[in-house]
């Protein structure tokens, strides 16, 4: 009888154990908004809540492109600077036909927001591809070859924005067409649904989609998971490398053409940083660096949650370079648990 008390009784501490290890990341970042809310209360309202889904959603869209590196046991310095240089280059043909200054003083007329969009996709697939390439053919680490890439991107941002006529200055003044594509809304009786939580939205069903209901999906999961057993069960690693990489390029491609509008002025420090954004929210939503783990709900529930905690510091008026240092802890709490989760499965 004592036996099967003291079984029961650690069975109940592993199953204790287990949820704290799943949820304890949820848990310190819900306490640390339940706490923003004690110290003003006004922080818990309709407006900011939208405000935090809007300002997620371009960076949401971008962890849904590097989430798949992570899920290959890579990752992807380069996904910032990659949306800055496409972001870049969105901007200038999207600029206003009235202003003088513009990029493109040979378009006289809008062009079709389609024009602009397919454009910043291209270029970031074949940045993505370059990182591809050398993670599937040169067998190079992901964090080698993404830096290459950013530093290469960074570049190509800094050489196309001082290209313009009056030197290195942001790009701006957009088309109302654009504008409104980007930070328009839908009026739900009263209630102000902004466009790019709907992009945000749709892009996570759209990769849902492609993660557990496509052949890529799953090889993706096999690919990271054992590399190996992946190539002995007949997978193709190379071509299915490159199609996650080629996916990743298209999710860049459209969060730098909605980063363009949302922010309304291109700079060569357009993208800093929202590489590790996209990366500490991929992780903070259980997507794991050990490969083979993630899925799209938690991407989503980590970058919405991560931007609360940068929205709330804003709002509290929090120093800037102390918010460095907290966000700075939290990627390292949130690799440390997830590396416990590792070690707890072995």
């Amino acid at each position: 009888m004592e036996k099967t008390e003291n079984k029961s009784k650690r069975i109940d501490r592993e199953r204790v154990n287990t949820f704290l290890l799943n949820y304890a990341l949820y848990i310190i970042l819900g306490l640390l908004i339940l706490i923003v809310i004690i110290i003003d209360p006004s922080f818990l309202s309709v407006n900011n809540f939208t405000n935090i889904l809007t300002q997620a959603s371009t960076r949401g869209i971008l962890a849904l492109g590097v989430a798949g590196m992570i899920v290959l046991a890579g990752t992807d310095l380069s996904a910032g600077r990659i949306v800055g240089t496409c972001a870049a280059i969105s901007a200038s043909l999207v600029q206003s036909v009235n202003y003088a200054s513009r990029m493109y003083p040979q378009i006289v007329q809008d062009l079709p927001i389609i024009v602009p969009l397919l454009v910043s996709i291209i270029v970031a697939v074949l940045f993505s591809m370059l990182n591809g390439f050398g993670v599937a053919k040169l067998n190079l680490h992901a964090f080698i070859v993404s830096l290459g890439t950013q530093l290469i991107a960074f570049g190509v941002t800094c050489i196309y924005i001082n290209s313009q006529k009056g030197g290195a200055q942001a790009i701006s003044t957009f088309n109302e067409t654009f504008l409104n594509f980007v930070n328009g809304s839908f009026n739900i009786f009263g209630f102000r649904l902004p466009y790019l939580i709907c992009y945000f939205a749709l892009a996570a069903v759209v990769m849902w989609v492609v993660w557990n209901k496509t052949t890529l999906g799953k090889n993706m999961f096999a690919i990271g998971g054992n590399k190996e057993a992946a190539a002995v069960s007949g997978i193709n690693i190379a071509r299915n490398i490159m199609g996650i990489y080629i996916v990743g390029g298209i999710l860049y491609g459209i969060a730098a053409f909605l980063e363009a509008g949302r922010i309304q002025s291109v700079n060569t420090g357009t993208g800093l940083n929202y590489d590790l954004d996209a990366i500490s929210g991929c992780v903070i939503g259980g997507v794991s660096f050990s490969g083979g783990v993630g899925t799209i709900p938690g991407v989503v529930i980590g970058v919405v949650i991560l931007q609360a905690i940068n929205y709330s510091l804003n709002f509290l008026g929090v120093n800037p370079y102390l918010q460095y240092i907290i966000k700075g802890l939290i990627i390292i709490l949130a690799v440390s648990i997830d590396v416990r989760k590792y070690l707890a499965k072995k």
